[in-house]
Order: C-alpha cells, then structure tokens, then sequence
C-alpha cells in the first residue's frame, strides 16, 4: 500500500476506533445523543449499545490495524456497507429523513467509498 492508502486505512480504522470506545464506554451518552432509552431493569439495552455500537466497532477497526493488509481494510469497509444499509433502510422505511441519521449515513457511505477506493485495487 501506498503513503495516501496507508494514512486513510488508519484515519478511518482510528476514527471507527474512537467512536466505537465512545458507544463502548460512554454509553448513556450514547443513548442519549441517539435518542434512545432502555426500556426495562435487566440491562439488555445498554448491553446492546455497548456491543454493537460499540465494542463491535473497537473491534473492527482495531483488526485492521492488527492485519494491516488491504483485505482487512475492506472487511472494514463491509462493516461500514452493512451500517449503511441499516441506516438507508431506517431512513426510507421509519421514515428517518432529516438531521442525525442523513449525518450517519454521509458518515458510513464516506468511509466505505474511502477503505474501497484505497484498498480494492490492491485485491484486484
């Protein structure tokens, strides 16, 4: 991998990390900036967003820069597509049109477009 690939893998892997960490282990923040509130005692919503808006995304991104191989980078960025269909189905199906889900969803769209266009040449 070239220079530019190379400082772009670990801008997103570093940034999927650090938002990840935030879901992880600040997570009434999490819940609160998403609008959320877990609904019963047995502490299965706050497990939820720990793990899948957060370790899961620690996870990856660090697993990428454990491999450091573009294949690891676009597993990545199949994270990133699987977020943005979620994201793309909950804004035309729940009818999530305006504000933080069309930022998710730049978000996760940018960082796909980023990690395939770096890393799919170097597979191909």
């Amino acid at each position: 991998m070239d220079t530019l690939a190379n400082a772009i893998n670990i801008l997103v892997a570093l940034a999927t990390i650090g938002l990840g960490l935030f879901g992880w282990l600040k997570v009434n923040d999490t819940l609160s900036f998403v609008g959320l509130q877990p609904s019963d005692d047995t502490g299965l919503g706050k497990s939820e967003i720990r793990a899948a808006s957060g370790a899961v995304w620690v996870g990856v991104g660090t697993g990428a820069l454990i491999f450091f191989t573009p294949l690891a980078f676009l597993m990545l960025a199949f994270v990133y597509i699987g977020a943005s269909i979620g994201r793309a189905t909950a804004i035309i199906a729940d009818n999530a049109r305006s504000g933080k889900p069309l930022w998710f969803l730049a978000y996760e769209v940018g960082c796909t477009g980023l990690l395939l266009a770096v890393n799919l040449p170097a597979i191909l």
